[in-house]
């Protein structure tokens, strides 16, 4: 099955012609365009009977369930844009670093980074250690048509902190101790993940991906200062390498340096639920925005769903274009009907006055 999406009639059809790229681009289209981020995942049924009794970074590397999962979003919701299922240390895993994502804690690491002899675990990443993203995006261009697939990767602090804490960290205090204590190893460390995490996406372009994310998951624990000294500069080289293709950068809680987010060569910035997204717009003057629904409003009533919504449709509009999204993923106990519904509701839009 081919999906569709809504293009210009006067325009060529295909990926790059449609609505989201378009609004990557800063384009204004007769509405926005709506995708989810994880809208492949715990939340839908047909995820977990597909994922039942196959460990997540097993289902990473398997190009038929790839394929199946980031396309199960794509037919339920219609959304404009897919989303390729993949795992931010998928990368790490390719390279041979030992890690796992243990179910209810998230990545862990057999041997943490903590001095410089630990950095040889991190080798370049070649294209033929995932050759199965390669494989695995080739057929979701072929069957999404003229529906553009977003490439995923994390950015190099977030991979960064999960190398040296050796899993999931509440305030990130090994993370920030040795990136003040030894700079030196900071710089080869993000250094080697920048690369790391731009191999990754090359590939994902290379095979036809219409557009990049770079996720930084635990960059808001930073200060302004200490990201724009050490940390900035790597997800500029990430982005750097990608910039033929439209490129969003997204960070958790990163609205006082939303600015900087931008200026590390974000096309479009995404924002949390934290920021009203006409606040957002007004700190990156000329940048598309994405979000930003709180996912936690999706178990309010309906009315208070639909009202967030048209507030954010509204608040969107101060910006050149707006890609609507969550202000982070789809939690787990979502009902996939109310993210029909959001689509649904953002579709039937009007352009913006």
């Amino acid at each position: 099955m081919t999906v569709t999406s809504e293009q210009h009639p006067t325009e060529p059809s295909g990926p790059s012609s449609s609505l989201f790229v378009r609004a990557c681009r800063g384009e204004r289209g007769p509405r926005a365009p709506v995708w989810f981020m994880r809208q492949a995942g715990r939340s839908l049924p047909e995820y977990r009977r597909v994922r039942e009794g196959v460990p997540m970074l097993e289902s990473c590397a398997r190009p038929d369930m790839v394929t199946e999962i980031t396309m199960q979003p794509v037919r339920r919701y219609g959304v404009d844009a897919a989303i390729f299922y993949s795992d931010i240390v998928v990368p790490l895993k390719a390279i041979g670093v030992d890690v796992d994502v243990k179910p209810g804690v998230g990545p862990v690491l057999g041997a943490p980074i903590r001095s410089r002899a630990d950095l040889d675990q991190l080798r370049p990443l070649e294209p033929d250690d995932v050759r199965f993203v390669d494989e695995s995006v080739r057929a979701l261009v072929d069957q999404l048509g003229e529906t553009p697939l977003i490439g995923f990767a994390g950015a190099p602090f977030t991979l960064a902190s999960y190398l040296v804490e050796g899993g999931p960290s509440k305030h990130h205090e090994v993370t920030k101790a040795l990136m003040h204590s030894d700079p030196e190893l900071w710089h080869d460390l993000l250094s080697r993940v920048a690369a790391i995490s731009a191999a990754f996406l090359g590939v994902q372009v290379a095979a036809g991906a219409s557009a990049v994310q770079l996720f930084d998951s635990w960059a808001g624990a930073l200060s302004a200062r200490d990201y724009a000294r050490v940390v900035q500069p790597y997800s500029a080289r990430v982005l750097d390498s990608v910039g033929t293709v439209p490129r969003i950068h997204f960070g958790v809680g990163t609205s006082e340096f939303l600015p900087l987010m931008a200026e590390a060569g974000a096309d479009v910035v995404g924002v949390d639920w934290r920021l009203p997204l006409d606040e957002a717009a007004h700190r990156v003057p000329g940048k598309p925005v994405q979000g930003n629904l709180d996912p936690a409003l999706l178990g309010a009533d309906p009315a208070v769903v639909d009202a967030e919504v048209d507030r954010i449709l509204a608040e969107g509009r101060g910006a050149p274009a707006h890609v609507f999204n969550l202000g982070h993923g789809v939690l787990p106990d979502t009902d996939p009907d109310v993210l029909a519904r959001v689509v649904e509701r953002v579709q039937a839009a009007g352009a913006p006055g």
